[in-house]
Parts: structure tokens; sequence; C-alpha cells
């Protein structure tokens, strides 16, 4: 065997924006068995930070281990630059001889465009790849593309789209299948964005990801790989197909203790994000998709119990794609990662989605860890962030990075004593998205988390060790000064490399 075939593997997992408590080990009335006994035999992180609270920057993030105002994509619909993609950890991993591959959603550029555009992952651009193209693409070798992966839009009939979708109408039955996405098994009482797809699941872009992964690794691996599988569920709508849908009743669903919302003693944008009108180019699709309304006990519900099920089959399709690990032979020496890329309210404080209202639920999206030097059953909560995934990678791999970066190696976390003093998240939000601007910026300690919008100076603390709900806001409590102080000093450890801020190309 070479020095490269005994380097490690990376299996690296996503799903898009699943909460960092929705799984059965952390206590949550979902099924979820393969994440459990991964959880089980590995390292659990129970404070991970999304370096942004929104999928285009947290992803691209993730990519380049840079914070987003450094990488430029600082909110939705801004493209990641090509010339720092494919300096990201992939491209790193790939000049140290590795073979990696991108399975599923990617999301490092604009899928809806105001204007004809060239990108890949744009749905103009789409229609100028080549059939069959599969990469490489942002530092990847390989990529198999699911091209949206949310099924408020019916995918791209080719030439538009990218892997997924060709296959999707490549056996003619396209259109028979569309009609079936948007059809419904059952009535959801009227809950906003929910229903039971009567797609088959053979054909849910879940399964297909899973396929392609375990194709991935029935291959003849002369080099050692890191896959990033990436999930574009359970980002709504909610639209579990059967038999999943119906796993999870709603009357057995576990509901957030505080659900109403409470926009009394929070900063000024908690109610002006959801209440000030939307305007300018997307300002229809913002309004409809992305705002949603607060809902009763009954429609929450429907959305936690489809939500589980969207869950449960990304946990059956990981369950998939570690048995092939395991019947090729490469558990031993792979390392495996699950995590997402940002969360989700889903109920807390009367919220649904996300937006710039970080509370634990969206920021938090934790992690699973296991691997050949990865202690059995450890809990580890110290504060970490999604944008140290690829330094370790590359500590894993021995691999250098092929430019500075911000993020860190986990790895003296993970398998060692190491600490951290705290993780960063921020967001430059146009108004196109909320209907206001802000430049928000948070920290996560170990027990506490302070997120200060730079514009008007208005800000939240919260006390996580006491008040683990964030039911109190305390920015102003002069009781509290101190612990101010200590957070401000560490938000002001961000690099001084911030890029001047990008115009966007579209929504997302």
């Amino acid at each position: 065997m070479t020095d490269a075939a005994s380097k490690p593997n990376i299996l690296f997992i996503t799903s898009d924006q699943q909460r960092g408590d929705c799984y059965g080990f952390r206590g949550r009335n979902v099924y979820t068995p393969h994440l459990d006994m991964l959880a089980s035999e590995g390292t659990s992180l129970e404070t991970v930070v999304t370096p942004c609270v929104v999928c285009q920057p947290a992803r691209a993030s993730i990519l380049t281990g840079l914070l987003p105002r450094t990488h430029g994509v600082h909110d939705n619909g801004i493209d990641l630059d090509p010339e720092i993609g494919e300096k990201g950890f992939a491209a790193s991993l790939s000049a140290a001889g590795y073979h990696t591959a991108k399975i599923g959603k990617a999301h490092f550029a604009t899928y809806h465009v105001f204007e004809d555009h060239d990108t890949v992952e744009s749905i103009p651009g789409s229609a100028r790849v080549p059939e069959g193209w599969r990469g490489p693409y942002m530092g990847f070798d390989h990529a198999e593309l699911v091209h949206i992966g949310h099924n408020w839009w019916l995918p791209e009939k080719p030439p538009h789209g990218l892997a997924y979708e060709e296959w999707y109408y490549g056996d003619g039955r396209g259109e028979q299948k569309n009609k079936l996405l948007w059809e419904s098994h059952k009535d959801h009482n009227g809950a906003p964005q929910v229903w039971t797809s009567k797609l088959p699941v053979a054909w849910h872009n879940s399964t297909w990801i899973a396929d392609r992964a375990i194709d991935f690794l029935k291959q003849d691996h002369d080099k050692p790989f890191c896959m990033w599988v990436s999930f574009p569920d359970p980002h709504h709508p909610f639209d579990c197909p059967e038999p999943w849908a119906s796993l999870h009743k709603p009357e057995d669903v576990d509901l957030p203790e505080h659900r109403t919302r409470d926009f009394e003693g929070r900063p000024w944008w908690h109610q002006a994000a959801v209440e000030t009108k939307i305007e300018g180019k997307g300002a229809e699709i913002r309004t409809s998709y992305s705002r949603f309304p607060e809902v009763s006990d009954e429609h929450l519900r429907e959305i936690i119990a489809n939500t589980y099920g969207q869950l449960s089959l990304i946990d059956h399709s990981v369950g998939r794609i570690i048995a092939e690990l395991e019947a090729q032979g490469l558990a031993e020496n792979t390392y495996i990662v699950y995590t997402a890329d940002h969360g989700d309210w889903l109920g807390d404080h009367g919220l649904v989605l996300k937006g710039p209202m970080p509370f634990e639920g969206l920021l938090n999206v934790r992690a699973i860890v296991k691997g050949p030097d990865v202690p059995v059953g450890k809990v580890s909560h110290e504060p970490l962030s999604t944008l140290d995934l690829g330094a370790t990678f590359m500590d894993w791999a021995d691999a250098d990075s092929l430019m500075e970066i911000h993020g860190r190696s986990m790895r003296d976390v993970i398998s060692g004593d190491g600490t951290r003093e705290g993780a960063l998240s921020e967001w430059e939000l146009l108004p196109g998205r909320v209907g206001v601007g802000l430049s928000l910026r948070t920290v996560r300690s170990k027990t506490a988390k302070l997120t200060v919008d730079l514009k008007s100076g208005a800000g939240e603390m919260y006390d996580l060790e006491n008040d683990p709900d964030e039911l109190t806001n305390v920015f102003d409590d002069p009781e509290y000064a101190a612990l101010k102080s200590d957070l401000t000093l560490i938000l002001m450890t961000r690099p001084d490399d911030m890029r001047p801020n990008q115009t966007p190309v579209g929504m997302a």
C-alpha cells in the first residue's frame, strides 16, 4: 500500500436546515437510529456554530474555512468567487493526493438569478453545462449535483438542471413524476408548505444522493478519498414522501415549550424582520416562501412531523452509505462527520424557518464525529464552528491549505482536551431579505451568546447556562456588564480582512 493510500478517508455528510437537537439520541421524539448509533460509536460535539444562519454563506464558509465577510458571500444571492472556492479544503486535499467528490446539493452559487448568468448552478447557466458533466467544481475532482432540491420548484427540465435532473427526466417519466411531486397523499389541515408527496421514494433526491454516494464507494480507490454528501432536506417545503411521512404522528411530536412570538425585550430587528414589507426583486417569493406566518399548535405539529419524516429518510440513507463503507472494508480508516449548514427555529418563540434572530435552534448545528482516533462516547461542549471542518479534514489528511483561513482544526478538542473561548457567526443582510438591512455579528461561548447589529448598535445577549431557552435579553443589564465585555473582546478577534459588500445576482 502506498503512503497516499494509507491516509485516512473522509466521509462528510450534511443535511440542510436541520436543528442540532433533532436527533433521537439528543432527546427529540424523532426516529434516527443510524445517526444515534454513529454518535454512540464516536464523539458528539454539542456546540458547533454555523458561520451564518442561511445557506449560501454557511456553505461557502464550510468549503473555504473563511467567515462570510471575507469570502464575500455575506448573504444569499451572492456567488462564491471561484478563485477563493477553488482554494478551499477540497482543492487542498486534492493537491495532497486525495480523490475529492461532492454529491448532492452544493449551493456555492445562486440558482434564481435576476439576469442571464453563466455559473454552473444558476438556472440559465445549467443549460450550458454539457450533458453528462460530473465536475470538476469548486476544487472537487468529481461532482454529481442536485440542482436545487427544494420542491417548492419542480426539478429543472433538461437542458437545464444538473446530474439529478438529468437522471430524473432520463426515463421519460419526468412529467408523471412532477404531477406526483406536488400531490399530497393526505390532508394536513391547511398547515403552510406541508404535504405528503406522492412521489415514490425511489425517485426522491435523498435516495438518489445515497445511491450516488454508494456508487462512489464501490469504485477502486487507489487514492484516499474525501466525499461531501449533501442532502437538501429537511429544508422547507415540508414534502416528505411515504412511507416516511407517516412515521411520526403529529399528536406525538414534541413541541417547543416557548412557542409564542415575544418581541418585548428583544432588539428592534426581531419585530421588523417579520413585519416590514419586503420590496424589490424577488419580493413576492421572499414574502410567500421565506417568511412564515405565526402558526397554531395544530399546524406546528404537522410541520414537525413532516420534518421528522424527512430526517428519518436521510437517516436511512446515511445508514445505507455507512453499510457500503463497511462492506468495502473502508470503515476502520475513515473519518465520518455529520452536521448541517444551519438550523431551523421550528416553532421556537413562535418562529419557523430562519432569519436574523440567531436563537440556538438556528445557530448551533452540533455535529457527530467517528474515526480512527476519535473517542467513543465522548461529549464535548467546547464552542466550535463548521468553518473549522476544512482545517480538521486537512489535519487528518496531513494536507496544507492552499490559502490562509480562519478555521482551526478541531482535532485537539475531538481527540484531546483542547478548549475554545468562542465561535463567531456573521450576516450582512441586504434589505431584500427581510425588508431591513442589518450588519449582524454573533459570538457563542460555552455558556453565553452575544449578537450586535453594527449599524444600529442594538444587540441581545443570553446567559445560556441559566437561561437556555433565551427568554431574557441581558444586553443592557448592568449585572452582566463583565460578561458583555468578555464576549465583545472575543467578537473583536475577528480578523481585519473583510471584503466590500457584494451585489446580489439573485435571491438564492
